[in-house]
């Protein structure tokens, strides 16, 4: 029998009583915010939370600072830290913070200072962490925003402190090894990149380039073909890439796709794989798509197409070029230094490469090929093994804090347990009323 389970058979073998959150904190404030009109409320050295920064973590440092008019000039008020703090408007409304620091928040943040001759504060921010779901379904608009009085009269299971305590012991436990284990990964990560930013550097600066390498303007190498204008849709039987498509590393992002319907006007924007898309405005202006050439695409009107001569340059010799440090300091130089930065065919077209024989080229895209899989692995492998550790936590913290009428830990199906969530919110919007 583990620890656990023994301190529940013996604290509480009858079941665990449920507290509203309101019964179980010294105070119960909300933030406040400045006014924006007056800058001189921003730039001091009090740190106040805003609930984008609110996101199942603990908080040592805030994004933003204010001064000490700001603070007097809003209802923000200071909070002791080991707060559990639950955002209430916006994408984060019923995700969950610990501040480990004392600090100020903005109005859309509801602090609960925990009294922990009821409840420990971790116990609390673990219990509020899996209530997310049904939270959730208690709010109003498009992204579900709660108010204090929801979270107030919200009511969790509190058991005795021992077990209260143990629960905590193994859920911090796991967030700790997954916390390690991403700063891991993510190390592994950065130190692949910069071995491939090195290499790849290295290997298309022009002294390093065998093969009679000489250095040619982009305009003597390709033509350029602006895309094609329409209003992207949800459904569709073509993809539509756009600008915000092309991900930092010159990869199609898979999420937030947009689609056209097909037609006559558009046929001749069609891509074919291994095309090559030029990102030409706004913040991601330079930016190089390599069309894998998966699904049907047609490339919008923000995008320029570069069609190379093949018989000097191959098209992935050049993509993996754009993204060297050699074609980003030209870039910069080039690109229009307006209110909207415009990196048009003019400019791109006096971009300078090293262009090597092709077999040269071939034996290059070989090796900076080999590197950049094994960045897109790790890439890759890394949201998933965090993903892989959240859901396991999420696992064991559902089964520790579901309290069985007996005192026992019992397992839910994926089915009862959005049951259970639905009832407790329908049940506490009935309360509510």
């Amino acid at each position: 029998m583990s620890q656990l389970q023994q301190l529940i058979n013996d604290l509480c073998p009858n079941g665990v009583e449920w507290k509203q959150i309101k019964e179980v904190c010294k105070t119960i404030t909300s933030g406040g915010t400045p006014k924006t009109t007056n800058q001189s409320f921003y730039g001091g050295d009090i740190p106040w939370l805003r609930t984008q920064e609110v996101d199942w973590c603990d908080v040592y440092e805030t994004a933003v600072k204010i001064s000490e008019s700001g603070l007097q000039n809003s209802s923000a008020k200071w909070i002791p830290k080991n707060c559990v703090i639950v955002a209430m408007y916006g994408a984060t409304a019923g995700k969950v913070a610990i501040n480990k620091i004392p600090l100020t928040t903005n109005q859309a943040c509801c602090n609960l200072e925990i009294d922990e001759n009821i409840a420990y504060y971790r116990y609390v921010y673990h219990c509020l962490c899996r209530e997310y779901v049904a939270l959730k379904a208690l709010g109003q608009g498009s992204q579900s925003n709660i108010n204090a009085q929801i979270i107030k009269q919200y009511k969790i299971p509190v058991p005795p402190l021992a077990v209260q305590r143990e629960i905590v012991r193994i859920l911090d436990n796991f967030t700790e090894l997954t916390a390690e284990l991403t700063a891991e990964l993510t190390a592994e990560l950065t130190a692949r990149k910069k071995q491939y930013e090195y290499y790849r550097d290295s290997l298309l600066s022009f002294p390093n380039l065998q093969g009679g390498a000489v250095t040619v303007p982009l305009s003597e190498l390709a033509e350029f073909t602006y895309g094609y204008t329409d209003a992207a849709k949800e459904t569709g039987d073509t993809r539509f890439i756009r600008i915000t498509d092309i991900s930092d590393d010159g990869c199609l992002n898979s999420q937030n796709a947009k689609y056209i319907t097909l037609n006559d006007a558009c046929k001749k924007y069609l891509l074919q794989e291994g095309d090559l898309l030029l990102a030409r405005t706004g913040a991601t202006y330079g930016k190089t798509l390599y069309f894998s050439g998966n699904e049907q695409a047609v490339y919008a009107s923000f995008l320029i197409k570069i069609t190379l001569d093949n018989k000097r340059i191959l098209n992935r010799y050049y993509w993996h070029f754009s993204k060297s440090s050699l074609y980003w300091r030209q870039a910069e130089k080039l690109v229009s230094k307006g209110g909207q930065q415009q990196f048009n065919t003019s400019a791109v077209g006096r971009i300078q490469i090293p262009v090597p024989s092709l077999e040269v080229q071939r034996r290059l895209v070989h090796v900076l090929d080999h590197f950049d899989a094994i960045c897109s692995d790790l890439k890759i492998g890394l949201p998933a093994e965090i993903e892989a550790r959240q859901k396991q936590y999420a696992f064991y913290r559902d089964l520790l804090l579901t309290f069985a009428e007996t005192g026992s830990i019992v397992g839910q199906s994926r089915a009862e347990q959005s049951r259970a969530e639905q009832s407790r919110a329908e049940q506490s919007r009935a309360e509510l009323v």
